[in-house]
């Protein structure tokens, strides 16, 4: 299957191109497994390693759902999660946690960062796809312009 095309397609609701997920990991192979198998399921993906790239990715391309690991180099998820959600440009952006963080307090401190959702890993690609499938569902592609 060629890559960028979809066995099931993404929902795209009328819309004239996919919905663009930004995935942030610093660990090469997990990035790159989830953003394969996002965009073999029809989405378009940007990559971030660190949490000053996903900043300014998000803010530079307003994704449509920002999968963010919490523990990165340069600036962690937390930090990162915050600085977006702190800029009226990119708020209304869903922020989904995927991390291995799962002591007790983790999905809560998370959530207080900005997160919107919260996955533990390990998780398989087809679950982390229902969570993304879910926000793109929940919330309008309406993006804010810099007036």
């Amino acid at each position: 299957m060629k890559k960028g095309r979809s066995r099931r397609g993404a929902s795209n609701s009328g819309r004239s191109r996919p919905p663009l997920i930004l995935v942030v990991d610093d660990i090469d192979d997990g990035r790159e497994m989830y953003a394969q198998y996002l965009e073999y399921e029809g989405f378009r993906v940007k990559e971030a390693k660190n949490g000053q790239e996903a900043i300014a990715l998000t803010k530079r391309l307003r994704p449509d759902v920002v999968l963010m690991d919490l523990s990165l180099p340069v600036m962690d998820g937390w930090e990162a999660t915050r600085r977006i959600k702190a800029n009226p440009l990119t708020r209304h952006v869903p922020i989904i946690a995927v991390t291995a963080h799962a002591m007790t307090g983790s999905e809560a401190n998370a959530r207080e960062a900005g997160c919107d959702a919260f996955v533990t890993r390990p998780c398989l690609p087809e679950d982390l796809l229902t969570h993304v499938r879910s926000f793109l569902e929940a919330t309008p592609r309406k993006r804010p312009t810099a007036d």
